[in-house]
C-alpha cells in the first residue's frame, strides 16, 4: 500500500507538470529558451558534463581497481549504462542497473555491488547537502556552519558504524543475517572513502557549474541564479517522492530555488523543463555510444556471484 500511494502521488506530480505544459504557450516557452542559448554554450555544456561521466567513472573504478580484471573503460561504460537507465526508467528503478552490471559483467558479490551503489548515493547526498549550505539564501552563518558540521557527521558515522566488528554477522533470521552482510560489504565499500570523496566532490562541482551555467544561459540571468536553480534539481532528486523520470519534481524543485532570485515560476519551470530535457538527451546519447564504442568488461563470462 505504501509503495501504490507513493508511486501514485508521483504520477500525479508529472501528470500536473505536463497539464501545465499544455496550458497557454508554455511548451512554446521551452523551445524559445532552448533556441536563445548559443551553440558554443551547449557545447561548453556537454563537455561540461562528460568529463563529470569520466570523473564518476573514475571513482567507481578507483573503488574496484584491486580486482584486477576490472578496467577503467569497461567501468565507464557501466556508470554510463547506469547513468541511461536511471534518467529514464520511472520511479528509480534504473539504479538496478548498477549492481546487476557489476554483478554481470565484473563478477562483484550483489551484497557487495548493493553496498558500493548504496554508499555512492550517500556520498552523493552528503556532498550535494554540504554544497546547499553554502548557497542557500538568507541563512545566517552559525547555521550554515551547524548544517555543513551535521552533515560532516553523519559521513563520518556511517562508515565507523560499518567498519564496527562487520565480520561478525549477527545471529538471527535471514533479514538480519542479510543486513550483516550489506554491512561488511559497506565497511570494504567505505575503506578507501578519502580518494572517493576527493572524486565525488570533483563530480559534484563540475556538473553544478555546468548546469547553473545552462540554466542562467536559459534565462538570462546571472550565475547566482543559476547556481541556486542547479542546486534546487539536485535537491529534488533526494526527496523519497519523485515524479515518473523525475519530471515534475525536478522542475519544482529548480523553480523553487530560483524563486528568492526574483525568477518567476512560470520562468523557473519552462528553464528548469528545458535542462531536465538536455540532461536526458546527454545521458541517452553517453549511454548508447558507451554500449555501441567502449569495449566491455574483461572478464565478460565472469559468474553471477549472489553472496
Amino acid at each position: 500500500m505504501k509503495t501504490f500511494i507513493t508511486r501514485g502521488f508521483a504520477l500525479l506530480l508529472t501528470a500536473g507538470l505536463f497539464v501545465w505544459l499544455l496550458q497557454g504557450q508554455h511548451w512554446q516557452g521551452v523551445g524559445e529558451r532552448i533556441a536563445q542559448v548559443p551553440p558554443w554554450q551547449i557545447a561548453v555544456a556537454v563537455a561540461a558534463f562528460a568529463l563529470t561521466y569520466m570523473l564518476r567513472a573514475g571513482r567507481v573504478y578507483d573503488e574496484f581497481r584491486h580486482l584486477g580484471h576490472v578496467g577503467y573503460f569497461g567501468v565507464l561504460r557501466l556508470t554510463l549504462a547506469h547513468n541511461a537507465a536511471i534518467n529514464i526508467l520511472p520511479f528509480r528503478s534504473g539504479e538496478a542497473a548498477f549492481p546487476l552490471l557489476l554483478n554481470r559483467w565484473f563478477g562483484v558479490p550483489t551484497a557487495r555491488a548493493v553496498a558500493a551503489l548504496l554508499w555512492l548515493r550517500l556520498q552523493d547526498a552528503f556532498v550535494v547537502l554540504a554544497l546547499a549550505a553554502l548557497v542557500w539564501p538568507a541563512l545566517p552563518a552559525w547555521l550554515r556552519g551547524l548544517w555543513i558540521a551535521a552533515v560532516a557527521l553523519a559521513a563520518w558515522l556511517i562508515p565507523a558504524w560499518a567498519r564496527r566488528h562487520p565480520e561478525a554477522l549477527p545471529e538471527g533470521g535471514r533479514l538480519a543475517k542479510l543486513m550483516g552482510k550489506l554491512r561488511a560489504a559497506l565497511a570494504e565499500s567505505t575503506r578507501g572513502s578519502g580518494r572517493s570523496w576527493l572524486w565525488t566532490i570533483a563530480n559534484w562541482s563540475v556538473k553544478l557549474a555546468a548546469q547553473a551555467w545552462l540554466l542562467a544561459a536559459l534565462l538570462n540571468a546571472s550565475l547566482a541564479t543559476g547556481i541556486a536553480g542547479a542546486m534546487g534539481v539536485e535537491l529534488a532528486a533526494i526527496l523519497p517522492i519523485q515524479g515518473v523520470a523525475g519530471f515534475g519534481t525536478y522542475e519544482a524543485g529548480g523553480a523553487a530555488l530560483m524563486r528568492p532570485h526574483g525568477v518567476a515560476l512560470a520562468d523557473g519551470l519552462q528553464a528548469a523543463l528545458a535542462l531536465h530535457l538536455f540532461v536526458i538527451a546527454c545521458a541517452l546519447a553517453a549511454g548508447g555510444l558507451a554500449l555501441a564504442l567502449l569495449p566491455g568488461p574483461k572478464n565478460p563470462e565472469a559468474p553471477e556471484s549472489t553472496t
